[in-house]
């Protein structure tokens, strides 16, 4: 555990942050802030427990809302567009924004995916690229061959 980590306690977390953290979707590096002081914080635990009834009795927070709703994560088209860098600037702000400042597990997995099958698109064109051209070198060698 960090010094910083150490020094943290109850009352630097937000019910957004708790709440995120309850959900599984904060971002790793806080949501193990949050685990780390709740270890030796029964305040923070209480905080915890409470947050949880009150979402399991129904009550729910704008914020819990747009998390469970995935309110704002940009569709897969949108994040192909920013990808390619052609889409319009406001936009591309706000999914940087989204990847970079929120952490947001759900854009960055959405990112994530769609890096990994750019990637294994380009290997399959490599691929078919250098089938390709064994095939035209073996047609020009059997015909040499004749």
């Amino acid at each position: 555990m960090s010094d910083e980590q150490a020094n943290l306690s109850n009352d630097d977390f937000t019910d957004a942050e708790l709440e995120a953290f309850l959900e599984e979707s904060l971002d790793p590096a806080r949501a193990s802030e949050i685990e780390q002081t709740a270890r030796n914080s029964p305040g923070l635990l209480k905080r915890l427990a409470a947050l949880n009834r009150r979402r399991d009795h129904g009550a729910h927070s704008l914020a819990g809302i747009w998390r469970r709703y995935q309110i704002g994560v940009p569709s897969r088209e949108e994040m192909g567009q920013y990808l390619l860098g052609i889409l319009d600037a406001e936009r591309a702000d706000y999914i940087k924004f989204r990847l970079e400042c929120l952490k947001c597990p759900f854009t960055q997995s959405l990112l994530m995916e769609l890096q990994q099958a750019t990637d294994q698109a380009s290997i399959s064109r490599s691929r078919t690229h250098r089938d390709s051209i064994f095939q035209s070198g073996t047609q020009i060698l059997s015909k040499n061959s004749d």
